[in-house]
């Protein structure tokens, strides 16, 4: 796959590899999960790296395997990601869930339940933690950086620029 987030997720809508994927979408991850056609995303969601969509289980074989009077099928289920939805790094999202547009989910979290929407969520499992309004107004509120790139990585300055607010930061707690 290629080597840009946004050129992947053009493919993924083009070829129609997944139920839906809405636009203005991003997806870091390289490796399609079992079962695409049972995940649907609206649009601008970003999806970053090592997100795990779990549409199915293997459980019934190992059942299968022990259980001898019945024979175990796969459990598979649908996920649904609302419109302008953030997911990040290393989230694991289970099968039968629904995420409602306008969120955040926090890396590492463990969603196994539907999310409301308009809200930032993490955690294992995933819980509430702040509304998307007051999380958009702290992101105001956040010290930027002048980003400068050269062939897609980080300038010099930019580096530079991202370890003295490192250490403004520190320094003030």
């Amino acid at each position: 796959m290629t080597r840009s987030a946004i050129a992947r997720a053009k493919y993924i809508r083009k070829h129609n590899i997944f139920h839906h994927m809405g636009k203005n979408c991003m997806v870091m991850f390289r490796k399609i999960p079992l079962y695409p056609q049972l995940i649907s995303f609206g649009d601008n969601v970003w999806i970053a790296s090592n997100v795990t969509f779990a549409t199915h289980d293997v459980i019934h074989q190992m059942l299968n395997n022990c259980v001898n009077d019945y024979e175990f099928q796969e459990n598979i289920g649908c996920i649904d990601i609302g419109n302008n939805v953030f997911v990040g790094a290393n989230t694991v999202i289970l099968s039968n869930v629904k995420i409602g547009s306008n969120t955040v989910i926090a890396a590492g979290s463990y969603v196994n339940k539907d999310i409301e929407g308009n809200g930032v969520y993490g955690g294992v499992p995933a819980k509430y933690i702040s509304s998307f309004e007051s999380f958009i107004e702290k992101r105001k509120q956040s010290e930027t950086i002048n980003i400068k790139k050269e062939k897609e990585m980080l300038s010099d300055k930019t580096i530079q620029a991202c370890w003295d607010r490192y250490r403004r930061l520190k320094a003030e707690k």
